[in-house]
């Protein structure tokens, strides 16, 4: 079955170890609002990361 999601926001922010630890906690926290957060690494500038938010 396939998953669709509806992209709320993207924003880039630069690069912290402990980002993923924010988007863990929202993760856990909101999901039972349909909720979804990203993080992934910009393919075009390693210092930044691009965090999103979806609809599940």
């Amino acid at each position: 079955m396939e998953q669709k999601y509806e992209t709320l926001a993207t924003v880039k922010v630069e690069r912290h170890e402990d980002t993923y630890k924010i988007v863990d906690l929202l993760n856990r926290t909101l999901k039972d609002q349909d909720l979804l957060f990203g993080l992934a690494l910009d393919s075009k500038d390693k210092e930044q990361m691009v965090f999103s938010i979806y609809r599940t």
